[in-house]
């Protein structure tokens, strides 16, 4: 499976990414190896993830939720 998920950094902006193991890459961003962007926005939570059969899927999705207002961000992550 193919993920798309949503970070809540500590400074309250949102985080979209894409991968294959969530869990393994919330733990490279809190590691602060993840991407640069999220390095010292700490603490970060997880707040969304969508799951997709293929990778083209998933990061079309990903494209689309950066492309998204802020205001609507939040509306999806709720």
């Amino acid at each position: 499976m193919h993920y798309v998920y949503v970070l809540r950094c500590g400074d309250g902006s949102l985080y979209t990414g894409y991968t294959v193991d969530v869990a393994r890459r919330l733990s490279e961003h809190r590691a602060g190896t993840g991407a640069k962007y999220t390095r010292g926005r700490g603490p970060l939570t997880l707040v969304h993830t969508e799951a997709f059969e293929s990778r083209s899927a998933a990061q079309q999705r990903e494209h689309a939720i950066k492309q998204l207002s802020k205001a609507k961000k939040e509306a999806l992550v709720g």
